[in-house]
């Protein structure tokens, strides 16, 4: 593994981490009428501490695009996914509350999957699928699940929508990481003319705003411990699946490999969730309560 994709992935991580509990602080005063509009987006820009969770996200993103332009998707994805490690640091320095047996837990599981991954994956550059089908068909099939979790959000009870729109949001997250590969090596290969007139540019702009949105959403209705988690383990898995799947990133794949890489494709997911429910992260219980009352029909304030 490259340290230079090692240094770019873990930067990233840090400034999603630092960027997801800044925006969750201020979207959770926003009106809990711009539920899945765009107007929540219109109202959060006039927040300044929801614009610099943005620049932390935006310069994430930046790493994220320049660490996966130098590595494969199947290694950067789950170095980008310890950015809950620095969400958890941040909400642990505003709040006061030590890690305790199931933040070090949390963090040992999360730490310790990510590099079984990928020391028994050893995650390595191969052949891009040339087969439009199968490319089409991989990301058909997690744009289709990220739909499905967004209609069972809109049906289901507030207090379980933010756990569904974060899953859908790491869905999309995935695909973008995707196509953020793919038009980075097509300007490598080809040059600025070649990504302008490709698709995978503007997909990537329309997957990260729709995202920003359903993110956002998560975060003005629910604790953060409510959403990171379900994203957080949503992108790396969909973005391991688009890299062996259409990217031609190649894992090893004996019994004993494979035995590994399960375990810690688990054991990351254990540690993401232990650590997206410590007390630490924000709870935003006045928010809370607020989306109970939206979801009975009573008004915040209302007697």
């Amino acid at each position: 593994m490259s340290v230079l994709v090692l240094v770019l992935a873990v930067g990233a991580a840090c400034c999603l981490g630092f960027g997801f509990v800044l925006q969750q602080d201020a979207a959770q005063r926003a009106p809990l009428g711009d539920f899945l509009s765009f107007r929540l987006l219109l109202d959060l820009v006039r927040v300044p501490r929801w614009l610099a969770g943005i620049g932390l996200m935006v310069c994430g993103m930046a790493l994220g695009a320049l660490a996966l332009g130098h590595g494969q998707l199947s290694l950067v994805a789950p170095l980008l996914a310890t950015h809950l490690l620095f969400a958890l640091a941040l909400s642990r320095w505003l709040t006061g509350q030590p890690l305790g047996a199931q933040g070090w837990t949390g963090l040992a599981l999360l730490a310790g999957g990510v590099s079984a991954f990928i020391v028994a994956g050893s995650p390595r550059a191969g052949e891009a699928v040339a087969d439009p089908f199968r490319q089409w068909l991989i990301i058909g099939l997690v744009l289709g699940a990220a739909a499905l979790l967004v209609v069972l959000a809109l049906r289901a009870r507030l207090v379980m929508a933010p756990v569904l729109l974060g899953g859908a949001a790491g869905l999309l997250y995935g695909v973008q990481d995707a196509l953020t590969r793919v038009t980075g090596l097509r300007f490598a290969d080809s040059g600025l003319g070649s990504v302008i007139t490709s698709w995978q540019p503007y997909a990537v702009l329309a997957l990260g705003v729709t995202g920003l949105l359903l993110v956002q959403s998560a975060f003005e209705t629910a604790p953060l411990r409510m959403s990171l988690p379900a994203l957080t383990a949503a992108q790396p898995l969909a973005g391991i699946l688009c890299g062996v799947g259409f990217l031609g990133d190649r894992l090893r794949t004996d019994s004993a490999a494979l035995a590994w890489e399960a375990a810690g494709l688990a054991a990351v997911v254990g540690g993401i969730v232990l650590l997206g429910l410590h007390p630490a992260m924000p709870r935003g219980a006045e928010k809370y309560a607020r989306a109970g009352d939206l979801h009975h029909g009573t008004a915040p304030g209302s007697p």
